[in-house]
């Protein structure tokens, strides 16, 4: 049996193609095709634009695909929203699309855009979002390059936004946020009921998620002295507990933990000044919770 797996095409395809191989699955890219190898005879993958992948999963072309629920909601798809993966293209968080206009432009609310152009790609969600607003405007799809588009084009625009940097470049200021969103494991109805396909989603989905848990951490192992064993512990923040393991000497233990990578170059030398010895710090691919 094969698992037929939808993989973003585009702007997420770098970022997810590393998280996958994070989690232990090596996928390799033909520029000139849409079906990637991968080292799972059992997965089958398919790359497929981010914006329809959930009417592709819904429909049944495939069992399941990786989107962003701002899609979903685009697409108004009936789809099995399995798990959530919080990974953008530059970062591991959430996106958001944002109601963007000029910074000169008087504009302070989606309120002062009633009977004004607004650019986007997210047209049905941009509509929903003005009915909510009780404003009337003109909802255009746009093709690409939609920063661009204000003031000439259009009055303003909905668009996607990690950090703001794009919009900020493009002398564009945010009014309101639109919606949020992350990408999203997403099975179709009836692949979910099937026992096997079901199993095979739950364990890429538990290996991927252990991938995101392990971003930005590393693991820490020291030798302490029994005696110093607290004044280690002390500076140690963990994942839950260290663990800690008796060594051939019985006055000394091994001491086992996660943290954030950010904060090694401060706490090394805080374990140091503790009495700690032989620190390794070492790569993590996976936290399985």
């Amino acid at each position: 049996m094969k698992l037929k797996l939808g993989l973003p095409k585009g702007s997420l395809q770098d970022a997810t193609l590393e998280l996958f191989r994070r989690a232990g699955y090596e996928i390799t890219v033909n520029p000139r095709s849409y079906f990637p190898g991968i080292d799972d005879e059992e997965i089958e993958c398919m790359l497929i634009r981010a914006q329809e992948m959930a009417r592709y999963v819904e429909d049944g072309i495939l069992d399941a695909g990786l989107t962003g629920k701002d899609w979903i909601l685009e697409n108004e798809a009936s789809v099995i929203e399995v798990a959530d993966l919080v990974y953008a293209k530059q970062t591991f968080g959430k996106v958001r699309w944002v109601l963007a206009v000029p910074e000169k432009a008087p504009y302070q609310s989606v309120k002062d855009l009633q009977g004004k152009i607004i650019a986007t790609e997210l047209v049905k969600v941009t509509e929903r979002y003005l009915a909510r607003n009780a404003v009337k405007a003109k909802v255009e799809f746009s093709w690409g390059a939609t920063e661009v588009k204000p003031p000439i084009l259009a009055d303003a625009i909905v668009e996607v936004t990690e950090t703001g940097s794009s919009l900020r470049a493009n002398g564009l200021r945010i009014v309101e946020t639109v919606l949020e969103s992350n990408t999203k494991f997403i099975a179709n109805a009836s692949a979910w009921e099937d026992a096997w396909k079901r199993q095979k989603m739950e364990t890429v989905v538990m290996l991927l998620k252990g991938a995101i848990e392990a971003s930005g951490k590393v693991g820490l192992m020291l030798n302490v002295h029994r005696a110093d064993l607290d004044k280690v512990l002390a500076v140690l923040p963990a994942l839950k507990r260290p663990t800690i393991s008796n060594l051939s000497d019985p006055d000394w233990v091994a001491v086992n933990t996660v943290i954030e990578e950010k904060t090694v170059r401060e706490i090394i030398p805080r374990l140091k000044a503790a009495n700690a010895q032989g620190i390794v710090e070492y790569p993590l691919n996976k936290i399985v919770i």
